[in-house]
């Protein structure tokens, strides 16, 4: 006994467990769980421009979660009394449901590595505009309305002020008073 455990619970704990990758992307073996399980003792330089991609969680932000979720259930059911089949109810599930998964795959497949390009690019521009066109924009308009902001609370505090508090001073002693007269 070591430590309070029998030889047979210590033999059990150091049994080499396979390796099943949770998340991550396998060829970037920065992912902490893979680090350091399959990679120990090799350090590895961390990308500054690319983000590790999670394989597993393609949509972490549930941007997709109500809007694209469709399943075969939720378009086409049939009610109670008006049953087709069973065998053309379980191939028309199939058919749905393959046919859904591999036209998917085909149009990512053809259309989503250009359109990824595209993608890319608008938000590029869009960044380059917002950093160095809309922001510089809107720094440089409070920086000036700063300057008209002082000139015009100097004039109010010049020329309004003392008119209104003349003006205070002048309406406060009336007193005004309401009876009901039944």
């Amino acid at each position: 006994m070591t430590g309070g455990l029998k030889d047979s619970e210590t033999d059990e704990t150091f049994l080499q467990l396979p390796f099943i990758r949770k998340q991550g992307n396998i060829y970037k073996p920065n992912n902490k769980n893979m680090d350091n399980d399959s990679m120990s003792g090799m350090k590895t330089m961390q990308d500054v421009h690319t983000k590790e991609i999670d394989l597993v969680n393609r949509d972490p932000k549930h941007l997709n979660d109500e809007v694209v979720k469709v399943d075969f259930e939720d378009v086409i059911a049939e009610p109670a009394g008006t049953y087709s089949f069973d065998g053309v109810w379980k191939a028309s599930f199939t058919t749905f449901t393959v046919t859904k998964y591999w036209c998917y795959r085909l149009l990512t497949a053809l259309v989503g590595i250009p359109l990824a390009l595209v993608w890319g690019i608008f938000f590029a521009i869009l960044s380059f505009i917002h950093i160095w066109a809309v922001v510089p924009c809107i720094k440089s308009y409070l920086i000036e309305i700063h300057c008209v902001s002082r000139v015009y609370s100097i004039c109010i505090h010049t020329f309004c002020d003392p008119l209104f508090e003349a003006m205070g001073k002048c309406c406060s002693s009336i007193r005004i008073s309401t009876t009901k007269e039944v």
